[in-house]
């Protein structure tokens, strides 16, 4: 009697498995055939209006700037529209006599695209937008492969439970050294931006000791690099939707998912450029910090503010390498010192492969918005605070291919580590 009651316990054990994952096959993966991205340039007041009217009327995700409260006249406005709206955004656009030109035919032909078509390797690759998961078995692995320049610390959990690390890259030392901290993915669907985080650290260790620019770094000072700051948005995009950008935090009383962590700190928080509507892709959150990736972080940076000289988050896309403030438009105390070394990295930038960037104060530079995370840093005096817009300016947008990860990383490291150098020669 009792075997039959254990055989049909492990049938329906069975069964339960089997319908457990089928529903996670049938997890709903969100597809974009047909859906184009479109460059809107608005000249008039009246095409200003016009956006701003499609976006209360149709589902429009924005891609750059990051919400229509942010259109103005005389920039280039990306949008994303799907396949339904088609027809008449392409009427509104021609009765307006408003100039457009599509940047991407096929959404779906750019993500199936996106990723290069060698054959996948299980394990790590720095040039492969790598999962979550093999991203912390990266982790693993790089932070126990040189434990006299590397160690790891967790610095809290996501929403959801993951684990936050922070890899810290130094010679080590038994006095306090100054220090950078860099995080990327603070945006979910920026792919490029972890992917340069973990270039940086193996380029810090593979040339400690050939490159006397990176040797002289990591034994004057420690770099902190947090590898994936939005985990659960970033596994959100390998798994169901490409294009999330939010965290993905649950408040009852909303079905609407996540806030923007990068307007969630307490700079200017949620007053411009910033929304305080939920299910907004650029939503400030319900208080400052009540994302709690961004209170990890936070509390990181002011437990070792006495040691922080310079803070780096990287983001795509628009070549660009911004400064505080982004919240005012005034400017920062340090503005001339700032700029001269903005201008100085990107022009080391460029050297590579002809890459332009712009560099600014983000307000004026960009667009106004409030409750970032290098204006919050500056504003707690770490000085040399930057953000930086990776590849490209919209051909690709946020769905830049695998074969320009190595190139955008190249680039990228020559105005990490002219930053970096300057930061070294003029502490305070």
């Amino acid at each position: 009697m009792l075997l039959n009651s254990e055989f049909s316990l492990t049938d329906n054990m069975r069964a339960l498995l089997l319908l457990g994952l089928v529903a996670v096959a049938l997890a709903e993966i969100t597809h974009f055939e047909g859906e184009k991205v479109f460059r809107l340039k608005p000249v008039l007041d009246e095409h200003v209006t016009l956006i701003k009217d499609l976006a209360k009327s149709i589902e429009v995700d924005f891609w750059r700037p990051e919400s229509p409260e942010l259109v103005t006249i005389d920039i280039d406005v990306d949008i994303r529209v799907r396949a339904m709206y088609l027809d008449m955004v392409y009427t509104t656009l021609q009765q307006n006599d408003m100039e457009y030109k599509v940047l991407i035919e096929d959404v779906q032909s750019s993500v199936d695209a996106q990723v290069d078509n060698r054959p996948s390797p299980r394990a790590h690759s720095y040039t492969k937008y790598n999962t979550w998961d093999t991203v912390q078995s990266w982790i693993a692995s790089i932070s126990s492969s040189n434990p006299n320049l590397i160690s790891k610390q967790v610095i809290g959990s996501t929403y959801e439970g993951r684990p936050m690390t922070v890899l810290k890259l130094g010679k080590k030392s038994s006095s306090t050294k100054p220090a950078i901290f860099m995080d990327c993915g603070i945006h979910a669907r920026e792919w490029i931006s972890p992917a340069f985080c973990q270039w940086f650290v193996k380029e810090a260790l593979s040339t400690y000791g050939s490159d006397s620019q990176m040797t002289s770094l990591l034994n004057q000072m420690d770099v902190f690099v947090l590898p994936v700051f939005n985990i659960d948005g970033y596994d959100y995009t390998h798994k169901s939707n490409r294009m999330w950008r939010k965290t993905r935090s649950r408040k009852s009383g909303s079905s609407c998912i996540g806030a923007d962590p990068n307007r969630n700190w307490n700079a200017g928080w949620c007053t411009t450029g910033a929304s305080s509507n939920p299910c907004s892709d650029t939503f400030c959150g319900y208080s400052p910090e009540s994302e709690i990736e961004v209170k990890n972080v936070a509390d990181f940076i002011r437990r070792n503010k006495s040691v922080l000289k310079a803070y780096l988050t990287i983001h795509s896309y628009s070549q660009l390498l911004l400064f505080p403030y982004s919240y005012t438009f005034e400017l920062a105390a340090h503005h001339s010192e700032l700029l001269k070394v903005a201008e100085g990295a990107s022009a080391a930038l460029r050297s590579l492969y002809g890459t332009s960037y712009t560099s600014g104060p983000g307000a004026a530079t960009i667009y106004p918005a409030a409750g970032g995370s290098d204006d919050w840093a500056y504003d707690l005096g770490v000085k040399y605070s930057y953000t930086f817009e990776l590849r490209d300016t919209g051909r690709y947008g946020f769905l830049l291919p695998e074969s320009q990860i190595k190139p955008t990383c190249e680039e990228t490291m020559l105005a990490v580590k002219y930053i970096a150098a300057y930061v070294q020669k003029n502490l305070y």
